[in-house]
């Protein structure tokens, strides 16, 4: 069988730009002008926004990191939604007036969000050339990109992706597989968070933040050939047991819950999955090869690479930089300085913040060169920067 690496970026919101910093450093360890080393790649969430910027950009894989780098640092919260007075509180009324009105059973207006992400739109159509996702594939830089959102009428993980002929679409339990072109739609859908921002209708169904009910991240690229994954995750591994218990006697506001729902979404399934991986790599190393080949089980390596600090805490250090507009918002929902650190951290689209979050991701991939080099399987004597 061929080998081919996939990349997967989980979700996160602002969180995503620790990949930025995790990609700059692996653009670093390979060769000059070397080509995309990820002929899958796979984005879910704020991922998909990262992958998507990557597929378009195979034919030189540095420069293309070096092209998301520079326009995650000039990031703006007025980019990615409204933060104007009038935006925030006609949005805020709509969202409220449409809490009410579901109430009494009355569903009559579409879009409702606490968020108007519509800035995005306009910054996803300049940022990704998305014709350059088919031309790569055609010229053999890449074999598939697959975009992840969840269904809201059906409650399924849909899987759309793009990529060479032979590629079948697949059916599982809760999930699909389906192929498309990627549009700048896919990548909304996939991006938006619950509540947060609005659902985005793709055919007939309503699709919200990929994240949502995927109960198995690792699946697209394993659909898609893959047989070694480089996971780029944006929440500390063991999250839920090193986190300090405090204020366990108060009530939790609206703001703590919402960061606690996201951090479910974007942590737990993945590390099931993970674990899920590890067993089967166990019971294919047993297996003879007859069996392993009936079965269709493989051994697949997995690499994960996640943040070594708390990035919650990284973002209430640069509370004070976001429009005061949101943060009277997020004041008014519960979200403060020391207790609404994880919903300000999915949020927090500002330009400290987000270099604070590229250089950890940048160090993190640093001290962790030699493993990444040997899973790619890059020749260390090739001609490659060597990062000081």
């Amino acid at each position: 069988m061929e080998k081919r690496v996939a990349l997967v970026l989980t979700g996160g919101g602002a969180r995503a730009a620790y990949q930025v910093g995790v990609l700059k450093a692996i653009a670093e360890f390979l060769p000059r002008r070397a080509e995309n080393p990820f002929p899958i790649i796979c984005g879910t969430s704020a991922g998909a926004l990262n992958a998507a910027a990557l597929a378009a950009n195979a034919q030189n894989f540095r420069k293309g990191v070096q092209y998301l780098a520079n326009t995650w640092k000039g990031f703006h919260a007025n980019q990615i939604y409204r933060t104007d007075f009038i935006g925030v509180f006609n949005n805020t009324m709509l969202w409220i007036a449409g809490l009410l009105f579901s109430a009494i059973g009355i569903n009559k207006l579409h879009q409702v969000s606490l968020l108007d992400n519509s800035p995005l739109v306009e910054l996803l159509e300049n940022m990704v050339p998305y014709e350059k996702i088919q031309e790569n594939i055609d010229a053999g830089l890449l074999h598939a990109l697959s975009i992840t959102a969840s269904g809201y009428g059906s409650g399924q993980s849909v899987t759309f992706f793009q990529g060479v002929k032979h590629l079948m679409p697949w059916r599982r339990t809760g999930r699909v597989g389906t192929p498309e072109q990627i549009e700048i739609k896919h990548l909304l859908a996939s991006a938006a968070l619950p509540f947060v921002f609005p659902a985005v209708q793709i055919h007939r169904e309503y699709f919200g933040d990929g994240s949502m009910r995927q109960t198995a991240p690792l699946s697209p690229a394993l659909h898609l050939g893959a047989t070694r994954v480089l996971v780029i995750g944006v929440t500390l591994n063991g999250y839920t047991d090193q986190l300090e218990r405090s204020d366990t006697s108060e009530y939790p506001t609206l703001a703590r819950i919402a960061g606690h729902a996201l951090n479910s979404i974007f942590l737990d399934s993945i590390e099931v999955d993970l674990e899920r991986v590890k067993k089967i790599n166990e019971l294919v190393a047993v297996l003879p090869e007859d069996v392993r080949e009936r079965a269709n089980l493989r051994h697949v390596d997995v690499l994960v690479i996640s943040p070594s600090e708390h990035i919650e805490k990284i973002a209430e250090r640069y509370v004070a930089e976001m429009p005061w507009t949101i943060r009277l918002l997020l004041r008014l929902v519960g979200a403060k300085q020391h207790s609404g650190g994880t919903l300000i951290s999915y949020l927090l689209s500002e330009r400290k913040f987000i270099r604070a979050l590229i250089n950890l991701g940048y160090q993190d991939a640093l001290q962790r060169r030699e493993e990444i080099m040997g899973f790619l399987e890059v020749d260390a004597r090739q001609d490659v920067d060597v990062p000081q």
